[in-house]
Formats: C-alpha cells, structure tokens, sequence
C-alpha cells in the first residue's frame, strides 16, 4: 500500500534536515572537545589565550555567516537540492580538516569551512521544507530542523561522554568524536537528489510541467490531475505573473516595499533574539558555567547528556503540536519561561557559587537549565527557523531568508566570543543579561507577530500588507484553521494573489463574478 502523500513529504522535509543534524552535532561536540587535555596539548600554547579559545568556538558561526551570502544566488540558479549539496560538500572538506587537525591553525581553518557548510544548510533546508510542505503540516515540517538538530546534539553530548570516561587523556577522545560528524553529510550529498525538486523554484524558472509533477509526486500520489495539484498550481501561476508585472526580484525591493521591509525586519529580529536568551552560552560554555557551581568536567557532560535528552523531548512536542498552537503563542510562553530560568540560575550563581558547600542550590541551577533547554526547544529554536522560512513570497524567499539567517550567525558569533570575557570580569552578572532579554522578546513576539498557521505561503504577501503593524486584539493574532487552505484550494474558492484587481475591474464593469469563478474559468 502507497504511504499517504503528507507522510512522503514529511519523509522528503526529514532526509533534507540531515544537514541540521550536523549543525546540531557540531554545537555539541564543542564543549567536550575543548575539555579534552590531550586537545589543548596539541593546540600549543595559544590555547590558554581566553581570545582564541573563544575564535575556536566562534569561528564556526562567522563560517556560517559567510555561507549563507552566496545562498540567495546559488539557491536561486541551481536550485534548492544541488545547493544542499553544495553545503554539505564544503562541511566535509572542514570536517576532515577539523578531524586531522595537528594545531591550531588547522583546527580554525578547518572550523571555518565547516560553518560555511553549515550556513548553506542550514538557511535551504527549512526553504526547502517550507516549498514542498502541505499547508496543514508545514510548522512541524519546517521545525524538523531543530529537532533534527537536538539529534545531533544529542549525538555529540553521548559520544564525547563516552570519549571522555573511556578514552581520557588519548588524541581518540577528541579525533573521534570530530570524525564522527562527517557520517551525516555522506547520504546526503548521495541522495538529495533523488528527492523532487521545489515546485515552486521549477515554477519560478517556467518549467511549469514539471512543478506540477513535483506538486503530484509530494501530494497526490503522482496524479497531475487532482483538484489540489491542480489549484495549487494556479496559485503558484497567479503568483509567479504577480511578481512579473513587478520586474525581476532585486535586493533592494526586501527594503523599498513596506510589506517586505516588516518581514525582513521581523525576520532578521526572531533569529537575532534567539541567540539573546542565552541558548549559546550554555551549548558552548556549559563546562565553565557549571564548573563555576563546583561540578568536575566528566559530571559536566553528564549533565549535558541529560539536557540532550530533554532538548529532544521538547523538540518532539513542537513538531507534534506546533500546527495546532499556531506561531505566536509558543514564542511568547517560551521566551517568559527561558527569562524566569536565568532569573533564577542569576540568584543561585550569586548566592551559592561552587565555592560554598550547598549541594542543593547546585543541583537546582542544573535543573533550571533543564527547564530552559525544554521550553528552548519546544518553543524558540524550532520557530526561530520556520516563522521566517514561510513568511515572503516565492520571488524574495532566498534573499530574504539569507539576510535573517545572517543575524542569528552574527548574535552567536558575538555571543561565543564574549561569553568567556564577561563570565571572567562580571561573573553571574552576565546572566541578567538573558533573564531581561527573555521577557522582552516576549513583549516583541506579542505585540508585532502576525500569526501564519493555517495560511498557503502565497497568503503572506496579503498577509503582511493587510496587517496592522500592533498585532494583539486583531484577527491577525489568531490561528486559522490548518485544514482550511486544503479545502479552499480542492475547492477552487480560494483567492490567488494576482485575481484581486480583476475581480475589482469586472465588478465595476457589471460582470460581477466572484472569485472562484474566475480560477474555474482560468483552469478551462
């Protein structure tokens, strides 16, 4: 029995998420890397530099950040598979550098390049999902890339764990788990491919035959002719003229044009803030913060191994639910709960530092850092990705998408380098710094995110433009029904982007015809 379309486009936003594995490996791997004594001996001296131990940790997002700037050409040439596996070719050159490395020079170099890699995933792969998902499962779709992240993280925390309690003081305990991360980019520079291609980017380039067999293989079992194929496709037409009476997409209408400028804005806003709530800071320096509360590095990973594991089971609840919670309201709850959990770990860190002997009050710092990775990854991480991945139109997407990516790189990159400057100056202090930015993230989410659940991404330019810029008490703060744009669509009473001034000029004309009238006409 053939699996059911939405399952198959899951399967296909899943196997295209691999990259997100590496990322999320390759956060995780950091912390026990760096504790491994036999690391900072062939590191040399430099390593006891606070500045270059930071660039070692840092240099990986500035990686990212000039990987995702070739993104909005290449993506949009070569379309979005071969340049997946473009990413995950150059993650391996680094990878293999990283694995071999014989000093520092290699190990930054070779960090480098993996962070280019990884900024060219990690922007394509929710695109990608958001391209080919089905409208009723297109949040879970996208926020499989931090779930799939958490994986990797997962992943790394065990594995440098084992490392580290049974090859303690060996090059194996730090080569092994670095070489380990190289096995996900393997099938996915050999299978991508084999998987359809964005029907909206075949449709952008005028192969519309066959953006309507990509359409049928994700959604209807290969028949060209089913009602939602075929009214998505009309969608995507009325659309793909919409953009063509405007002219060629330009960078520059992402800031001329109102409507794009707020979604840029908001965009670029969401992935900086995340970084604000101090998820790097822990991932990277989870060893220094926790041996400040008097815990031994072995126990230190230990500890990370458990939040792994709690990081997934959050992850899981936001892919399961994330259609029917809507965008907004996980945001907001997520944000206040991380900023409650810094207020705490801020007063536990002041009160009872490691240096006092209150095993209780450490052992809660631990378990509020627990609660913030749950929520974290319920709730922040996996939308961080999705909310701008399904926000612009098909013309703007690429370019779009990589000028927000560029902020989360920028704020974690600033991030894993002050991190170990300010915990040594101003010590707990520092943590006051995400309790505040937790609550005003929420404050932000509330008060100017448009919601987009339930909505076809050819919805959102009308969306974005129709919306007031204060969002709570309208009805742009509310969920629509996410199996409302699939009924529309079989239908034929949906509206596409392009029909909205004609429907006007043939009502003025006295021809009054509604809508739906007119795609029907159109199929004809």
């Amino acid at each position: 029995m053939p699996i059911s379309p939405k399952v198959y486009t899951w399967l296909c936003g899943l196997f295209a998420s691999l990259g997100s594995i590496i990322f999320g490996y390759d956060l995780g791997v950091i912390a026990g890397v760096l504790a491994a004594d036999d690391f900072k001996h062939v590191m040399g001296p430099r390593f006891d530099n606070p500045s270059l131990l930071g660039l070692i940790t840092s240099i990986f997002v500035l990686g990212c950040f000039f990987g995702m700037i070739p993104v909005a050409y290449v993506a949009d040439f070569f379309g979005r598979r071969k340049t997946i596996q473009f990413g995950a070719l150059i993650y391996i050159f680094g990878g293999a550098l990283q694995t071999g490395a014989r000093n520092m020079d290699y190990m930054l170099v070779g960090r480098f390049f993996a962070g280019f890699g990884v900024g060219i995933m990690s922007d394509l792969a929710p695109l990608y999902q958001a391209e080919i998902a089905h409208p009723s499962i297109r949040g879970r779709l996208i926020t499989l890339q931090q779930f799939m992240l958490g994986i990797g993280a997962f992943c790394a925390s065990w594995v440098t764990y084992g490392c580290s309690a049974g090859l303690k003081g060996t090059q194996a305990e730090w080569r092994i788990p670095l070489g380990i991360q190289l096995m996900p980019a393997l099938p996915l520079i050999s299978f991508i491919l084999f998987l359809p291609e964005s029907p909206r980017w075949l449709a952008e380039k005028g192969r519309f035959d066959e953006a309507t067999a990509a359409l049928a293989r994700l959604h209807a079992h290969g028949n060209t002719n089913d009602d939602f194929v075929l009214s998505q496709m009309e969608d995507i037409k009325a659309d793909i003229t919409r953009s063509k009476d405007i002219g060629a997409a330009s960078w520059t209408e992402l800031f001329n044009v109102p409507s794009n400028f707020r979604r840029l804005a908001l965009g670029y806003i969401l992935q900086f803030s995340v970084q604000m709530t101090g998820v790097s800071a822990i991932q990277y320096y989870s060893t220094t913060i926790f041996t400040t509360m008097g815990f031994d590095a072995t126990r230190v990973l230990l500890f990370q191994s458990i939040n792994s594991i709690i990081a997934l089971i959050g992850e899981a609840c936001c892919v399961l639910w994330v259609d029917s919670t809507g965008r907004r309201l996980p945001l907001i709850v997520g944000n206040v709960a991380s900023g409650l959990s810094f207020v705490v770990g801020s007063i536990l860190m002041a009160r009872w530092p490691g240096a006092v002997d209150n095993n209780a009050a450490h052992y809660i710092f631990i378990i509020t850092t627990w609660v913030f990775n749950f929520f974290f990854s319920a709730c922040i991480g996996p939308l961080s990705w999705a909310y701008p991945a399904e926000i612009y139109s098909t013309r703007t997407r690429a370019k779009a998408t990589a000028l927000t990516s560029s902020a989360s790189w920028i704020s974690n990159f600033f991030i894993a380098e002050v991190t170990p400057i300010a915990f040594g100056h101003i010590g707990w202090k520092y943590y006051l710094v995400f309790a505040i930015c937790g609550h005003t993230n929420a404050l932000f989410v509330w008060a100017f995110f448009p919601e987009t659940t339930g909505r076809r991404l050819e919805e959102m330019d009308a969306l974005f433009e129709d919306s007031p810029l204060f969002i709570p008490g309208t009805q742009y703060a509310k969920a629509q029904d996410r199996h409302a744009a699939e009924r529309e669509l079989r239908e034929g009473t949906f509206v596409p982007a392009n029909l909205t001034e004609r429907v006007g000029y043939e009502q003025e004309a006295g021809d009054v015809k509604d809508s739906a009238e007119i795609v029907h006409e159109e199929k004809r």
